[in-house]
């Protein structure tokens, strides 16, 4: 190994150590994996083709959308602000996702036909429009 090469990776374990020593030894504690919460959702009208998005909203259609062999879930997602489709490719239909059911979802937005889409989006089940226990 040269000295230069050395040189850089003693500067980079020596950033790595004070943050160690401090989380083991009643330090800070270390930054935990965080979901996004409110502040990073985004409204599905100011969502941007190629941009990665958290978007909450309604379900308002569901559809079977075959393409080829291949089964295709599309669900129409409605915030106030726009709608976007979330298409799960290889999927008849999802536990808990019906009319009606509030979703968190993430994934990068496209342009599917003039229609903001994300494919096999990251989700979670918040609740109907009945209340958060359906």
């Amino acid at each position: 190994m040269t000295s230069e090469a050395g040189s850089r990776l003693r500067r980079f374990a020596s950033r790595l150590r004070p943050a160690a020593a401090g989380a083991g030894q009643g330090g800070p504690p270390a930054e935990p994996d965080v979901e996004p919460g409110p502040a990073d959702v985004v409204q599905i009208g100011q969502a941007r083709p190629r941009q990665r998005v958290t978007v909450v909203g309604e379900v308002r259609i569901l559809a079977l959308r075959p393409q080829g062999d291949v089964p295709t879930l599309d669900v129409e997602l409605w915030d106030g602000s726009d709608a976007l489709h979330l298409v799960w490719l290889g999927r008849r239909s999802i536990p808990g996702i019906s009319t009606g059911t509030r979703l968190r979802a993430t994934g990068r937005v496209t342009l599917q036909r003039r229609a903001k889409t994300i494919f096999n989006p990251a989700y979670e089940v918040i609740g109907t429009a009945r209340g958060p226990h359906g």
